[in-house]
């Protein structure tokens, strides 16, 4: 027996699938969907901007933005001569026979960005087919280069080379170099000094004196300089914030008009008007990005106005569900808009993401940020003994006691870890 039954069913149209995509594209993702539209769309005709770089200009209201000039630091030539072509000169200067000069030119140019040499001797030796003993001859020679401490195969011997070169009657920091790097790193200071039979004092003087040397003396990689180009804009002006959307670079989309005619022909009248639609969407869909992203900027600098002028304490407890109530928009929706989006502000340039933080309970019933739970936690290892550091339990007990916020101790490690601060055994000094 056939039955007939109505449903309602939600269908996401490809109208709808496009502006949700657009929606968490960065303004750089968003430009390159733009040529690439126009690659595929005939009807798209693409105005190009004149590109360039640092200046914004404010155009309009509604968030224009015009680069009307490049920076003057792109045209300053780089002086700065190549490390791994230093090296190389260095070899050439050398007074060593010619087979000698060719292994020494080739560890220079296998050298990784930090200086190291990667490579074992016996993969030196069978890449370029010679004995051994001439491969350990050729690192000899690559390690008396400058800076002291190229062409070695770790840490140690990077530090032991800096070492033997300035510092040669250390025969006690030789030593833990070569044995105790890591209960060194670990401040382990009691296990060293009773292994060596020395005193912690000259424990002390020996981890001072292995944080002067150079863990990376030769940095061979080549660093360009790059540039942020910031999705949004906040500018201060008599005292209130504007918001403008950095999207001034963004080619101008026109309709291509030889194709006009075209609409009413026959014969390529369903793809034309395909295609015509697919130009109306696209245009649609960047405009509500548009209006999405301001509606959603601003009311998160309503939320968070006290940022700009007291800083991160300042940053209240706020989630996505609470912006999405107060704009009437979907939680998701506030998600896609804020995410792969920086803004540039008059304290600097932040990822959108920032000005949201999860809330922690105060005992007067009321809410502080993770953010400024970090920067407090940060001040008060600051402030504490160096000699009796705090552990994570008693950094827990203060923020409840003194601070009134309830933490537990795997939070507090959480967010000491998260700050790159070492445990309390790592940050103890040895008192001398």
């Amino acid at each position: 027996m056939l039955q007939q039954k109505q449903k309602l069913n939600l269908m996401m149209t490809v109208e709808l699938r496009q502006a949700i995509s657009l929606l968490q594209y960065s303004t750089i993702d968003l430009y390159h969907f733009i040529r690439n539209q126009e690659s595929e769309n005939p009807l798209i005709e693409l105005v190009e901007k004149e590109e360039q770089h640092f200046t914004f200009e404010r155009n309009s209201k509604l968030g224009s933005t015009d680069y009307s000039k490049k920076n003057p630091i792109d045209f300053v030539a780089n002086n700065e001569e190549d490390e791994r072509k230093r090296l190389t000169e260095q070899v050439r200067w050398l007074d060593i026979a010619e087979q000698e000069r060719n292994i020494l030119l080739f560890l220079v140019h296998n050298l990784d960005a930090n200086g190291y040499l990667p490579l074992t001797v016996a993969e030196i030796s069978t890449l370029l087919q010679i004995d051994e003993k001439a491969v350990k001859n050729g690192i000899t020679l690559l390690q008396q280069l400058e800076p002291i401490g190229v062409g070695a195969r770790n840490l140690s011997e990077c530090l032991l080379l800096q070492l033997n070169y300035y510092y040669p009657e250390e025969e006690v920091v030789e030593q833990i170099v070569i044995n105790y790097l890591e209960d060194l790193a670990n401040k382990k200071w009691q296990a060293i000094a009773k292994s060596l039979d020395i005193s912690l004092t000259e424990v002390k003087a020996a981890f001072d004196l292995i944080r002067t040397l150079n863990p990376r003396p030769c940095i061979l990689e080549s660093r360009e300089t790059e540039y942020l180009y910031p999705d949004i804009i906040l500018e201060k002006n008599d005292g209130k914030l504007d918001v403008y959307l950095n999207d001034g670079y963004l080619p101008k989309i026109n309709f291509n008009s030889q194709y006009t005619d075209r609409l009413y022909d026959k014969s390529d009248l369903n793809y034309v008007q395909d295609k015509f639609r697919s130009y109306q969407m696209l245009v649609n869909s960047i405009e509500q990005r548009r209006s999405t992203i301001l509606k959603i900027t601003e009311a998160v600098l309503q939320k968070q106005s006290a940022f700009f002028n007291e800083g991160f304490k300042a940053l209240k407890p706020l989630t996505l569900k609470e912006i999405a109530d107060e704009i009437n928009m979907h939680e998701s929706t506030i998600s896609r808009a804020t995410s792969n989006k920086t803004l540039q502000t008059p304290e600097g340039t932040f990822d959108f993401r920032i000005f949201f933080t999860s809330k922690l309970e105060t005992e007067d019933g009321n809410s502080t940020s993770q953010t400024k739970v970090k920067l407090l936690l940060e001040e008060y290892i600051k402030e504490e003994n160096k000699y009796k550091p705090h552990s994570d339990q008693k950094i827990a007990d203060y923020f409840k006691t003194k601070k009134g916020i309830t933490i537990s101790r795997r939070t507090v490690a959480k967010y000491r870890e998260e700050l790159n601060i070492p445990s309390s055994s790592k940050r103890k000094e040895i008192r001398i």
